[in-house]
Order: C-alpha cells, then sequence, then structure tokens
C-alpha cells in the first residue's frame, strides 16, 4: 500500500479555503438564479448541475487527488453549510438575504404575469403546479385566492373554501340589478 494517498500534495489551508470559496460562490449563483430552478428543473436546468459539479471539482481540489485532501476538502464543505444554517436560524434576515422571499403568482384569480417573467416561470410551468394540487388550471383559477413560489422552488396554492365558492356562483347567477 502506497501511503502518498494519505498526504495532501498542497497546502491544508488551501484545501479548506478552495471549497470554501466554491461554496459560497454556488449559494450566490442559486440566489441570483433564482427560485425556479431549485424547484421546477427542465432537463437544461439538469444539464447545468451536473456539469457545474465537473468544473467546479478542479477548483476545489486543485492539484491534490490525495485521499486526506478530498476529506479535508469534503470536511470543509460540510462545516460551512452547518455554519450558515446555524446563522440563519439566528438571524432570519440573513435568511432572507440568502434565500429571498416567496413570490405571488396568482392573487384572487388573477395571474400575475410580472411575477412569473421575473421569476423565469411560463404559464404552463404554473398550470403543471396547478394540476399537481389536483386543481384543473381552467376551471379552478378564479377559486385560487393565492399561489405563492416559495423559497425552495415549490408552489403552494391556497384556494377558497366551499362557501366562497358558492358565495362567488352565487354572485354570478344573480342578475346585474341585484348585485
Amino acid at each position: 500500500m502506497d501511503l502518498k494517498m494519505f498526504v495532501p500534495e498542497v497546502h491544508i489551508l488551501e484545501k479548506i479555503i478552495r471549497p470554501l470559496v466554491v461554496y459560497f460562490f454556488l449559494l450566490i449563483a442559486f440566489r441570483i438564479v433564482g427560485k425556479r430552478e431549485l424547484g421546477q428543473m427542465t432537463p437544461f436546468d439538469l444539464i447545468v448541475l451536473l456539469t457545474i459539479s465537473n468544473i467546479l471539482q478542479n477548483a476545489m481540489i486543485g492539484a491534490d487527488n490525495s485521499l486526506t485532501g478530498g476529506l479535508i476538502g469534503g470536511l470543509s464543505l460540510f462545516c460551512a453549510n452547518g455554519l450558515v444554517s446555524r446563522l440563519v436560524f439566528h438571524f432570519p434576515g440573513l435568511e432572507r438575504l440568502l434565500e429571498g422571499k416567496p413570490t405571488l403568482l396568482i392573487e384572487d384569480g388573477r395571474i400575475l404575469s410580472k411575477n412569473l417573467r421575473r421569476e423565469v416561470m411560463t404559464r404552463a410551468e404554473l398550470e403543471r403546479a396547478i394540476r399537481k394540487h389536483d386543481l384543473d388550471p381552467t376551471t379552478d383559477l378564479p377559486f385560487i385566492k393565492k399561489a405563492l413560489l416559495e423559497r425552495d422552488g415549490t408552489v403552494t396554492i391556497v384556494h377558497q373554501s366551499e362557501h366562497d365558492q358558492r358565495q362567488h356562483q352565487h354572485a354570478i347567477r344573480k342578475p346585474p340589478e341585484m348585485r
């Protein structure tokens, strides 16, 4: 057995700093790219994720292929992630800065096209999210109080209660002079 596999070829401090720089780069990049990238992955998004990991691998490990160097880099990533998680827990403002806030996509049955454009989300993607909630985008849209694109990329839908729906249907059936 060759013991060279345990000896890092790069200074240990560099093995710690490289993964941390890549970690924070990715944290900022995903924040800038937006929420849709995390929750509604397209085949193109998957290709980017697969290739970015390969591209950034060399930036993280440098010229070192030792087992110890890889373990130090991995430990650095776990520590950075743990630290960020704890900071976000103790400082909620930091969470809003790093993850953003939910985006309103539908309000009172109206699709907010401006917000869809800002999140780079198509109407077809929104309709798919509505169907995932067992709702029909055509017939149930008027009964959606609001739909939010959450910070994690999922879409949450708040639907009107049956009582609200009956009142809405009753109001539609009333002649104009009775409204």
